[in-house]
């Protein structure tokens, strides 16, 4: 698929800079689709959280005119937001995308590995970045709030940090409190730029993740693992759940019907699966 351009990190940060300053006394987002995050507020910038009343649409293998009834459109952070939605920009923050090695390789230091070879997330082909060191972590950070900066320049709402739980596939190397560490450093960026930030995944957790920052969630395959109502005691209504079988699908929309719930083909192709409760 054709992908815009990407602009060097340092650019886009300095180009948000410039651009998210209205967002310290405004909101983001389409008019009503979501209210402002109250302690933002406070904080002196304001932020929004998906609208818990409409549907969603996950377009991560390319972008589609999404129907009317959605509301809510996660695009991976190399395209353009959905117009007229709540837009969530996906950032893979703790593993490496597949198309970017030659990146990665050029920051050989901040990748993962084992006896000398990356360690690998076998399901995505993705390698997995080193958070073990506060040194290491900061590197890092500074990658990724460039990717976030760009996401809010774009005009998204929020960001998707993906493979909070990578830890879970690096041999051992990593721990949960790597990760938690690394979350607050992502998701402290991200509100510095004015967008909300979604917890992906790892419901176990709990109420550790509002403590880091996330406020709401994007549940993957929540009713296939009977993991829902876990983010929904920590999120309430603001948990989008995505599911990729029929039977699942059919068993989070009869108890989380309520909530936003999506049938996607795994691929998330553009002309793939589509259906809501």
């Amino acid at each position: 698929m054709t992908r815009r351009p990407v602009l060097p990190p340092l650019v886009r940060v300095l180009l948000a800079a410039c651009l998210l300053l209205p967002l310290a006394v405004g909101a983001s987002g389409p008019a009503g689709a979501a209210g402002a995050d109250p302690e933002a507020a406070a904080r002196g910038a304001v932020r929004t959280l998906p609208p818990a009343d409409l549907d969603w649409d996950y377009q991560l293998g390319g972008p589609a005119e999404p129907p009317a009834r959605v509301g809510t459109v996660v695009r991976d952070r190399r395209e353009a937001p959905a117009a007229g939605t709540y837009a969530i920009c996906y950032v893979n923050g703790f593993q490496t995308q597949p198309d970017e090695r030659r990146f990665w390789r050029a920051r050989w230091d901040l990748v993962l590995k084992k006896a000398g070879s990356p360690v690998v997330d076998s399901a995505w082909g993705e390698w997995l970045l080193d958070i073990r060191t506060a040194a290491k972590r900061e590197r890092l950070a500074r990658i990724v709030a460039g990717w976030t900066a760009g996401c809010a320049a774009d005009g998204y709402d929020a960001v998707e940090l993906d493979n909070l739980d990578s830890f879970t596939r690096s041999r051992g190397l990593l721990s949960a409190a790597d990760a938690r560490a690394f979350a607050r450093l992502l998701v402290s960026d991200a509100h510095a730029a004015g967008l909300a930030v979604a917890q992906k995944n790892w419901v176990e957790l709990g109420a550790r993740g509002p403590q880091l920052g996330f406020d709401f969630a994007i549940a993957e395959e929540c009713g296939r693992w009977r993991e829902c109502q876990g983010y929904v005691d920590t999120y309430g209504p603001r948990v989008l759940m995505v599911e990729y079988r029929d039977a699942d699908f059919a068993w989070t929309c009869g108890r989380f019907g309520d909530h936003p719930v999506v049938r996607r083909d795994l691929a998330l192709s553009a002309g793939g699966v589509r259906a809501w409760c």
